[in-house]
Order: C-alpha cells, then structure tokens, then sequence
C-alpha cells in the first residue's frame, strides 16, 4: 500500500499506454512504430496533445528529442527530467520505451491535478530513434545530446530503407531549432536530474518477485560486424580436405563468442543476432558469410577481455593455414588445433570490425538514491540491478546525474509482440517515479 501524499493514478496510466499502443498496432498485439515514420509521427503528436493539455509547454531539438516542461518556482534551477522513447522495434511490444515516456505524463498529470509547485521545473523528454532498427546505430538522439556523435553525424545517419534521419525528420515535421548539443556540450538543453522509468527486458525481477529495481549501472557494449569470404563449390564433387567453407568457419567463431560468455558467467554476455549467407543453395558450398557479434559485461576490463580474446580467435590456429596450403595462401585449421578427429579443411579467416562501443556505466548516487526512497514511499522494498541493456540514461549521465527505475515484464520477453507487464507493476514504478521526482525537484515527501 502507497504511503505517498500524491498517489499516482494506475487507471489512467494504463489505459494512456494501451491508448498509445493504438498507434502503430500489428495483429500479433504489439507495436510497430520505428523510428521517423508515419506511425511514430501520430506517436508524438499524440503525446504533443497530451502535455499541451496541461499548460506545458513544447520543445523539439535539432535531432527531434522532444520536451514537455512544467515551470518550477525557482528560474535557476536546471530541470528534473523523466522520459524514454516513443519508437520500437519493427515487430516491438506496447511497453518498451513507451512506459517511460507515459510515466513521465502521468508525473506531469498528478502535479497539475493537485497544482503542485515544484522548486524545480520538470520535464518529460521522447528521445529520438532509441531503437536504431531503422537509423543504426542505437539511441543516435541521446547521443548527439551528450557529445558523442556531432549533429551532423547524427542527421546524415543512414535508414537501413535508403533515408536519412534528417531527411525524415523534415518529413514528417519533427526537425526542431533548438541546439541539441555538440563534441563540447555547447548550447544543449539542461538537465539538473534524469530518471528513466523501463521495463526490465530480463527476467530477475519476475523470478526473484520484486516488483522495483533500482538501475545502478549498465553494462558495457561491443558490437561487431564479421565477414566471411570463402570459396562457393558443388556440396557432392568437392571433398571436404578441399573446400573454403565460410559457414564452418562462422559455425566455429559463433561458438567461440558463445564461450567467450560463458566462461564469464553469470554476468557475461555474447550474442550473434544475424547471420546471411551470399548466393547460396541446398547443394552448394557457403562462399561467404556475414554475421554480427553483440558482447557485453558491467566490468569494463572483463569487456575488453572478452574483445581480445574474440580478435584472437579469429587469427589463432582454428584458421590458421597448413605448411600445404602455404603457397596458395588457403587457411587450414589441422584436426588437432580443432579438437575435432576430422579431414584438415580450408577454412576462411574471418575479417571483425568493431562498429560501436558503450562502456559501463555507473548511475548517479543521488538519483539512485531518490529511486530507492521514492520506491519506499510506495510501501515497497526495491533491490539493486545492473541492466543488460543500452538505454539513453547511459549517455545522458555523460552529462548530467542520471539513473533508472526498472519494473518486471512477463518471462522477461522484450522486442517482441508478445512483450507483457502487470498494471500494478506499471502503477508502482510510477509512483515510485513521482516520488523521486518530488524529492530531486523539492517537494518533500510526507510519508
């Protein structure tokens, strides 16, 4: 039972997101609202509707992150920010992102429901193209905020459809004239305090029946592109001593990055998400692979670890060639280097290219703090987490305190249609929210 002097209402909320999730619909129950689309404009006008309501007032920024602000009583104060994203996966669910944009509007509601004044102003914030489905790579809005990719870098981003960002920022009337910050900071939007309310997108929270963690931290990013270039020949007349076989090479690397993980366990974490194979048949030799490598771990010397040993694999004996296949420059692993009682192949050498790196981060104190007490002003005990996942928080707290509020999702089933959350979760993460939001902006709580 909430103790909070300012109950949030949960009915409200949950039938704003479910209202939201109209927008973008599929059949299968979730959502496809990605990035820069038709849908996501109908999103944020939505959303524009909603906090104008209030008397707030709107800003959109040279990359499309939108605000909603509601003045505070001292003009010196920089604001308490809360917010998340609008756009989803192609095939996403109702909750991820969204949940924290909503949670940002019902705060904003219950102040002007109760005409609360806050010290601080309070802001909710729709970052642009969290997801980097259709503008790779991920949370490219959050990032030119923070300084770490340029405004032009973030604007000539290329749609996996043949777009740009920018251009279809302009198109569909979302490319603001507020600075969105550059490599120095310079001229962005201030945030005194930012708490990103999320779904877990994992499963500790439902197995361990906690209903709120308190983010501490993020793990550390790594993602890879790898190629893969062999020899295409005919499955029945080539013998096996004597193929460039691009898949077996990509099956080995595929469970090397698997063991890389595992041999970090619990907290390690490595994923080859894609994997296309060039013109290929049933009866034909794999010529040449693609495949890409996502490594993580909340230890940045563990995440470089895992780094190196990866590009060591791939110029290690697994690969390496045969004093026979000297002269023709063809990698034979031999049986033995393998650990497989099997014919010496050709086996390509696979080519890594690092693409991005986010390392770990460890969330403001103070915002954690205001996390855990707001949660307790709920009636509720929180426990401590480290999220799996990148969110927006991890560059926003490049410059400005930040932290997270995560709530259990079904399974721990997220990017998928399927992606569920209880209503009372959903109510206590955001009264936890409004709490800590209350503390940071100066309203004490009376509990």
């Amino acid at each position: 039972m909430s103790t909070s002097q300012y109950p949030v209402n949960g009915e409200r909320l949950w039938e704003t997101l479910h209202s939201l999730a109209e927008i973008g619909a599929t059949a299968a129950g979730g959502v496809a609202r990605v990035a820069l689309t038709d849908e996501d404009r109908a999103g944020r006008d939505q959303f524009v509707a909603w906090v104008q309501k209030l008397g707030c007032t709107v800003h959109v920024d040279q990359m499309g992150n939108l605000f909603a602000r509601r003045e505070g009583t001292d003009s010196q104060r920089a604001p308490v920010v809360v917010g998340s994203h609008l756009d989803s996966q192609p095939t996403g669910g109702k909750y991820d992102g969204a949940y924290g944009v909503m949670v940002g509007l019902e705060v904003l509601r219950v102040l002007h429901d109760h005409d609360i004044s806050t010290a601080a102003p309070v802001e909710v914030v729709s970052w642009t193209n969290e997801e980097g489905a259709r503008f790779p790579p991920a949370m490219i809005g959050s990032g030119v905020y923070a300084g770490a990719f340029s405004l032009d870098e973030g604007l000539a981003a290329p749609g996996v459809d043949g777009t740009t960002l920018g251009g279809e920022l302009e198109r569909i009337g979302y490319a603001g004239d507020e600075p969105c910050g550059a490599p120095d900071g310079a001229g962005r939007r201030s945030i005194g305090h930012y708490i990103e309310p999320h779904i877990e997108q994992g499963p500790i929270l439902e197995a361990a029946d906690v209903t709120l963690g308190a983010v501490t931290g993020v793990q550390g990013i790594r993602w890879y592109d790898v190629s893969i270039d062999g020899q295409s020949a005919h499955a029945g007349s080539t013998p096996m001593e004597h193929r460039a076989d691009a898949m077996v090479a990509a099956a080995r690397l595929v469970c090397e990055a698997d063991e890389i993980a595992a041999r970090r366990a619990p907290e390690g974490r490595a994923t080859v998400g894609t994997l296309t194979v060039g013109t290929g048949s049933r009866n034909t030799v794999a010529g040449s692979v693609s495949l890409t490598v996502d490594l993580r771990h909340p230890d940045a010397a563990e995440l470089e670890a895992m780094h190196d040993e990866l590009l060591a694999f791939a110029e290690s004996t697994a690969f390496g060639p045969q004093p026979s296949a000297a002269s023709s420059g063809v990698n034979r692993p031999s049986a033995a280097s393998s650990g497989v009682d099997q014919p010496s192949r050709s086996l390509p050498r696979p080519q890594i290219t690092p693409i991005w790196y986010s390392p770990p981060i460890v969330f403001d104190p103070a915002v954690v703090d205001a996390v855990r007490e707001g949660a307790f002003a709920a009636g509720l005990e929180p426990v401590d987490i480290t999220s799996g996942a990148g969110h927006d928080a991890c560059y926003v707290s490049t410059v400005a305190p930040a932290g997270m509020l995560f709530i259990p999702c079904a399974d721990g089933l997220s990017h998928n249609e399927a992606e569920s959350i209880l209503p009372e979760h959903a109510t206590a993460g955001a009264q936890a929210t409004l709490n800590a939001v209350l503390l940071l902006a100066g309203q004490l709580l009376l509990t």
